[in-house]
């Protein structure tokens, strides 16, 4: 019996032994195969185009196709949930951002991931201020009549966003609760749909991700009234802050990052985060990013742990702003 114990246990070692070396040798050689990387918004909306710019330099470092699937619902939600359900070994990412990783938490009490607990952190790929923007026949001419205007027609006025969570969302549920107004929210698939439908004079007005509004600011197609940041962004150098506006309690910037399933093998991250890197440090992927307004993130701030720390403390300063606006 002595004998038969000691056996078997050898043989579970060794099968433990075994199954560690596969997984590291499986590791060492990612990836054999094409990636799949969930964007939770619809194209065309600021996450995706981030991802998109991203990833096809991040293709190039990896030597296999990233391929972006749009999975859209419930405020990036249903994508989020997914990709934490996904396999963890390295094939199935998700870029997400400050809506689905961390104001997610207060404002769905029954999500089905937690951020923090179901996903390792990879790399944060661009920060992107917020805008307040509006229709282009919007009868307010700055800020200061802006604010006015809504808090006059409160009851009449709406605000587009890409759903509950989302940063569209976040971003101007924490507008109006400075103004202390209540206007009529108007929920799309996504920024792009709530964009285009705002550049038709459907909806009033919306606060958004830098990337998705400088073509239209530029070509005239919508207004901006402020940026969210203490100080202006060079590719909008005409738009004032909200401080320079008249309503400096009003401060907001979103972030983008990659993120994989719970469990990925730190030697998959630490490729995949390899990649990010080279693909921040290209000119063309820099150009194309300051381009758009983004915010490209310093070296200190590129690594997986960086991005950890990041996501524990969006959580921990959104959760009291949510909680008392809803």
């Amino acid at each position: 019996m002595k004998w038969y114990g000691r056996s078997l246990a050898s043989g579970c070692l060794a099968v433990l032994a075994g199954i560690a070396i596969s997984a590291q040798a499986q590791a060492q050689t990612y990836p054999t195969r094409s990636i799949t990387m969930i964007v939770p918004f619809a194209a065309g909306g600021p996450t995706d185009v981030i991802a998109r710019i991203v990833t096809a330099h991040m293709a190039q470092t990896l030597g296999q196709a990233i391929i972006i699937e749009n999975v859209v619902g419930a405020g990036g939600t249903t994508a989020t949930t997914r990709a934490a359900k996904a396999a963890n070994d390295g094939y199935t990412l998700i870029t997400g951002h400050m809506g689905t990783h961390a104001a997610s938490v207060p404002l769905y009490p029954k999500l089905a991931y937690h951020p923090e607990k179901d996903f390792e952190p990879v790399g944060l790929l661009a920060g992107t201020p917020i805008l307040i923007l509006a229709r282009k026949d919007f009868p307010p001419k700055d800020l200061k009549e802006f604010i006015a205007y809504v808090k006059a027609n409160e009851s009449k006025v709406n605000a587009a966003h890409a759903g509950v969570g989302s940063v569209s969302n976040v971003s101007c549920e924490l507008l109006n609760s400075v103004l202390g107004v209540k206007p009529i929210g108007v929920p799309f698939n996504g920024t792009g749909p709530a964009m285009n439908a705002l550049i038709a004079g459907q909806v009033d007005y919306m606060c958004d991700q830098i990337v998705n509004a400088v073509p239209q600011i530029n070509g005239g197609t919508i207004k901006a009234y402020a940026i969210a940041t203490p100080e202006r962004n060079p590719s909008l150098p005409n738009v004032p802050t909200t401080a320079e506006a008249g309503l400096p309690a009003f401060q907001a910037q979103a972030w983008n990052a990659i993120f994989a399933p719970k469990g990925t093998p730190p030697e998959v991250v630490a490729k995949l985060n390899e990649a990010v890197v080279k693909a921040l440090d290209d000119e063309g992927v820099r150009k194309r990013l300051l381009d758009l307004g983004s915010v490209i993130p310093g070296k200190a701030e590129r690594t997986p742990a960086s991005l950890g720390t990041l996501v524990k403390n969006e959580i921990a300063k959104w959760t009291p702003v949510l909680k008392a606006v809803n």
